[in-house]
């Protein structure tokens, strides 16, 4: 019997029972988290000591020029909570959860799920220019991973928690399940498995549930009016222009995070105080214009209804974009995802007075989810993002159009995302590719060596070692199967068998060629044996499980009877296959007329 399409067993149901509480919890965690950022915003701005309902923004501060000094004080307390009680607060979050996952075997420490949310609140309620939901994923997948490493789970199933208490807390901040479980899928599961898929979905739909029960209001984030029509030509269009600018737009965000990072890093200063240097640019910036600080919820709702005027764009834009990469590279605590859709729905709403084919309400949608999508290099998220936030699902096609041309502008010019950059500069680079695995494709019998040379059971050692293991014919082997006078498999014989049978017979002071020992006598273990007809990703796991470096082909009707050999060195073959469909280039219909 082949294998199934999914390598999937019973576990994945008791994986999926943890994935309830790890939403519960991390449905808690967002609410806890946006309820610190309204606290610290009264504190910091309003000089009250109160948990607003929802998120305040500072815009209405009577603080005058001493706004400056507020984001610097929030700079200098994230930067004290950085230095002495964990760096891996530092930055937006997500980087250190891919980081988590591909090289800390999913562990993260308690410090980190109480110091991140706390860290992020007293940045975004000083004025920081961020979202909360980087801090939200990192701490939800904190959440998870704590979970986990309370039960006993391989290092694959604490992955699966931690992005399930991911995308829960992106899930219950945003009201958006489905695209939390995308954003997992795209960019933190680096897999498509039910045994991940499944769970997270789970976690993400439990959190989702529960907004609701917690204080949080179950309508869109941003309502808008919903067009009853499907855009026409003209509009479809002018998607593709708004995703070429978008795709423009984040690749200079991009740049301008990591080249404030690079000028920060060269500073005669440690990087505690970086955080307070970059809130004093922060307070300027909200000084000149008050709308960029914070979360900016309220802003991207107007935006998204074209409410602001033409004039005050420009200017909100620039400084929004200048303060929150100064504050981004200078390492303080807070997320992307806000500051990217505030830009993005800013341009669509700068393009809405020049593109035709449009209303005032449309391009910033588009220009908000194409600038998302292709900075965090997550177009799906960014398709289904903007649609759960406003659920205007007629505009599903321009989604589509902006945020893959935006996308692919990207992924052609950049190297990185916004996300993994960080990653890669820590000597860490990600392929975030998904494509089928070359050794899925072929089976051991597509790449086995047919002809194998097999030793029988009776010859005596003195021959084997002369006509198989000294011998000019054979001598490149490093073992042969053992085979009964039947053509049964026995087993298989190798040097280092051959060796410590020497060993052993020398310090006996018995002769080793004696015809008594014969190749029988060498079998050292049962024979490892592969079936003719699994996938060549099967041998290689056997091969590694087992710590052998070839395995024996057999087939299901005779298992017994040897049918050939697999070496790692066969598995490139699969590999070499898939290189060569990439790279070879070949015309099977020729046009008439047209030669060669």
């Amino acid at each position: 019997m082949a294998e199934a399409d999914f390598t999937t067993d019973r576990r994945l149901l008791w994986l999926s029972l943890l994935a309830l509480p790890v939403g519960v919890v991390c449905a808690g965690m967002a609410w806890l988290l946006l309820r610190l950022i309204g606290l610290f915003t009264n504190i910091f701005f309003y000089q009250r000591f109160a948990i607003p309902d929802g998120i305040l923004t500072p815009a209405g501060s009577t603080l005058g020029p001493w706004m400056i000094a507020v984001p610097a004080l929030g700079g200098l307390l994230v930067g004290l909570m950085a230095r002495y009680g964990s760096e891996r607060i530092r930055g937006h979050g997500i980087p250190e959860a891919i980081e988590a996952i591909l090289i800390g075997r999913s562990r993260m420490s308690p410090r980190v799920a109480v110091l991140k949310p706390l860290s992020s609140a007293i940045s975004i309620g000083s004025g920081g220019p961020f979202g909360a939901e980087g801090p939200i994923i990192m701490t939800g997948g904190a959440c998870g991973s704590l979970i986990a490493q309370a039960i006993h789970l391989t290092a694959a199933e604490r992955k699966t928690l931690l992005v399930a208490g991911a995308a829960g807390g992106m899930s219950a901040t945003f009201g958006t399940p489905v695209a939390a479980v995308l954003l997992a899928i795209e960019l933190l599961l680096f897999e498509w498995k039910p045994r991940s898929l499944v769970p997270v979905a789970l976690a993400s739909a439990v959190a989702a549930l529960l907004r609701p029960w917690i204080g949080m209001d179950a309508s869109p984030l941003f309502p808008v009016a919903v067009h009853t029509t499907d855009p026409g030509f003209t509009a479809l269009l002018g998607a593709v222009v708004v995703g070429l600018i978008a795709g423009c737009a984040a690749l200079l965000l991009t740049r301008a995070v990591y080249g404030t990072e690079d000028l920060f890093s060269r500073l005669p200063i440690h990087w505690m105080w970086w955080p307070a240097l970059g809130g004093v640019a922060v307070g300027i910036g909200g000084w000149i214009e008050p709308r960029a600080l914070g979360v900016g919820y309220g802003l991207i709702g107007q935006l998204l209804q074209g409410q602001h005027p033409t004039g005050s764009l420009v200017l909100l834009l620039v400084v929004k974009a200048s303060i929150w990469a100064i504050a981004l590279g200078s390492g303080t605590s807070g997320g992307v995802l806000a500051p990217l859709l505030i830009v993005g729905s800013a341009l669509g709403a700068l393009e809405a007075g020049v593109l035709p084919g449009g209303d005032a309400a449309l391009w910033p949608l588009l220009s908000m989810a194409a600038v998302m999508g292709a900075a965090m290099r997550a177009p799906l998220t960014g398709v289904v993002f903007a649609l759960e936030l406003t659920h205007d699902v007629r505009l599903l096609l321009p989604l589509l159009i902006a945020v893959m041309v935006a996308y692919g502008l990207n992924v052609l010019f950049m190297r990185h995302s916004i996300l993994t950059e960080k990653v890669a500069r820590r000597g860490h680079p990600i392929s975030s590719e998904y494509a089928l695995d070359p050794l899925e494709r072929l089976n051991t019998r597509d790449v086995m060596t047919a002809d194998v040379i097999a030793v029988p059971a009776s010859l005596p050692v003195k021959a084997l070692l002369r006509d198989y293991f000294l011998g000019t014919a054979h001598h490149r082997h490093q073992g042969y199967p053992v085979v009964a006078e039947n053509g049964e498999l026995l087993g298989i014989v190798t040097r280092s068998d051959l060796l410590d049978e020497w060993i052993a017979a020398r310090d006996a002071g018995h002769e080793l060629e004696s015809e008594a020992v014969i190749a029988f006598d060498l079998i050292r273990r049962p024979p490892i044996t592969i079936f003719d007809d699994e996938p060549c990703r099967a041998a290689a796991e056997r091969m590694a499980q087992s710590h052998v470096g070839r395995l024996l082909v057999v087939s299901r009707k005779a298992p017994k009877k040897l049918t050939g050999v697999i070496t790692r060195s066969d598995l490139l073959k699969a590999r070499a296959r898939a290189v060569d469909e990439e790279t070879s280039r070949e015309r099977f219909i020729r046009l008439p007329g047209r030669a060669g």
